[in-house]
């Protein structure tokens, strides 16, 4: 499951994703600025030489090639009730997923986050160019989409409402913090109708509800068989499902583009066997999540000599990784700034 995200204005992405575009660039945004000055903690030595971080502006994402992260492709989310009868919404709605790949879904957070273009305009723009603008569908009525308080999800929230509107219906899109605050909203279904949400984020979001907070997960980087878990899931809150889409935010892990050239590694699996003493940075949580440092260690035999607290996916992380101060960081797979390399 996906750290969770907050908003943030930067040059940013559980996101191209780590099991979806493999290798790719993140190009910095301005200067980097300080790390934050955040604690650094031993974890052990191993028995690979140790390799020392790279300083470089540009950020390479190592391929997650054996999948330790959870699928965390964009999907509607949408209040039963409210679809009953209407057999339109969903496929429109699925007509977007279906048009979303992750290096789209990097290149509309690049046009909001770091080209400063609203989320409405890159909605729109996207929505004529994708085709998505005279649907053979039609329907009609008052939908509300909700979205959390980050960029990604407020350009899905339009692109949703303007494709809706296009075949006929009064839809408008509203910003509700986050999934504690919107998801209960959409549940109820009175205020918000429909939400862009994330597969496995979402599934173990309402699996703890539901079953408990010591709830044994049910998400994994199967996406079939999360969305069969999500599908179960929603049955008993009332809220049903569209398609996945290709789209992925999820975690994943990068290097500076100097580092990965200096050893040739381009995935987890060959930062294992080339390089020992790392030194990761992350949120604090990174040391106890299963999909972050434990999980590094032990799908992937990587051996850490310290950890670094600092942020999760956000600018601390990236200037740490650019001035060299942590070798491997985690950052988001759709992060504006993301360019799957030649």
């Amino acid at each position: 499951m996906k750290f969770p995200r907050t908003h943030v204005s930067l040059p940013r992405a559980l996101g191209a994703a780590a099991a979806a575009v493999g290798l790719a660039v993140l190009t910095a945004c301005g200067a980097p600025g300080s790390a934050g000055g955040g604690d650094t903690s031993p974890t052990g030595g191993g028995s690979l030489a140790a390799c020392e971080a790279v300083p470089g502006e540009e950020l390479v994402v190592l391929e997650d090639n054996k999948q330790l992260q959870t699928v965390d492709n964009i999907i509607p989310a949408v209040n039963a009730a409210a679809v009953e009868g209407d057999d339109t919404l969903i496929p429109l709605l699925d007509s977007v997923s279906a048009a979303l790949d992750t290096d789209t879904l990097i290149g509309l957070n690049k046009a909001v986050d770091v080209d400063r273009r609203s989320s409405q305009e890159v909605a729109e723009e996207f929505v004529a160019d994708a085709g998505l603008d005279s649907p053979e569908q039609s329907g009609s009525g008052e939908i509300v989409i909700g979205a959390a308080d980050f960029a990604e999800s407020a350009t899905l929230g339009n692109i949703y409402a303007t494709v809706l509107n296009a075949a006929g219906y009064d839809a408008s899109v509203t910003t509700i913090g986050n999934r504690e605050a919107y998801l209960p909203a959409l549940e109820d279904g009175e205020q918000v109708q429909v939400i862009p949400e994330y597969v496995g984020t979402l599934t173990e979001f309402i699996n703890k509800d539901v079953n408990g907070a010591d709830a044994e997960a049910v998400a994994s980087s199967d996406l079939d068989a999360t969305v069969e878990a999500l599908t179960g899931l929603g049955e008993e809150v009332g809220l049903v499902f569209g398609e996945p889409s290709p789209a992925q935010d999820q975690n994943a892990f990068a290097v500076t583009k100097a580092f990965a050239d200096e050893h040739g590694v381009t995935s987890l699996s060959e930062l294992a066997e080339a390089c020992g003493g790392l030194v990761l940075g992350g949120p604090p949580e990174c040391t106890e999540r299963p999909f972050c440092q434990p999980g590094l260690e032990e799908t992937y035999g990587l051996e850490f000599a310290e950890f670094r607290t600092l942020d999760a996916g956000g600018p601390l992380t990236k200037s740490a990784l650019q001035q060299g101060e942590i070798t491997l960081g985690l950052v988001f797979s759709s992060d504006g700034s993301l360019t799957p390399t030649e």
